[in-house]
């Protein structure tokens, strides 16, 4: 069964400031360290793109990120988030099992299911109910990300359905779930990458996924 891991995921809760937005945003320069490349939206989409965050190893390697496309919306729970239509695309780099980088342990391999997760994870950081209050907020992450990380290491169970989507013009099968907060779909990548990808009030249907030429387009 393939596995995920719920170290330093991006758009996770736990990476998210007291403001709302993650700590990471709008930096290009860890995308530049990245020696995979990025993935987004293909070029049919015609709207705004931003930067998200990346995700590290603890030798600072990068792993994962980010693109966004659309409407930006607000890590918070308000009625107006409702009305934002966005897409965001996660790159996660294709790894085996391998060593740490300080030599004391094992990393665990990357896989499709890593990418349905930090895409499950993500969607979440933007979608809880306006009328949760604090005290109850981080129950209900707790909760759904619990959920989220058991659908990510089940894909060929009842939640999902296969979808097939052009990667760089190449048709490729993505597993692809809905939910009252929006929609979540991963799958690889010819480029020797795993793609997951979330939003609310764009169809997955039409998407089409490209190479980023120029990460600093997103910026």
């Amino acid at each position: 069964m393939e596995t995920t891991s719920r170290v330093g995921t991006e758009g996770a809760p736990s990476t998210v400031t007291a403001e709302g937005v993650p700590a990471t945003r709008r930096t290009v320069d860890g995308y530049l360290q990245a020696s995979f490349p990025w993935y987004g939206l293909d070029e049919a989409f015609t709207g705004p793109r931003w930067l998200m965050q990346v995700g590290t190893a603890a030798d600072g390697t990068v792993q994962h990120g980010s693109t966004g496309h659309g409407e930006e919306p607000q890590v918070r729970g308000d009625s107006s988030g409702e009305k934002h239509r966005f897409a965001a695309v996660v790159t996660v780099a294709s790894s085996p099992v391998r060593r740490s980088g300080d030599g004391t342990g094992v990393l665990e391999a990357t896989t499709v299911s890593s990418a349905a997760w930090l895409a499950g994870s993500g969607l979440l950081a933007y979608t809880w109910p306006p009328q949760l209050d604090h005290a109850l907020r981080d129950d209900w992450l707790d909760q759904q990300t619990e959920t989220a990380f058991e659908l990510a290491d089940d894909l060929d169970g009842p939640a999902w359905s296969l979808l097939s989507l052009p990667v760089d013009g190449v048709p490729v099968p993505f597993h692809y779930r809905e939910s009252e907060f929006g929609w979540v779909l991963a799958g690889s990548a010819p480029g020797g990458v795993h793609i997951g990808a979330y939003g609310r009030g764009m169809s997955a249907y039409g998407l089409g996924f490209s190479v980023v030429k120029d990460i600093a387009t997103y910026a």
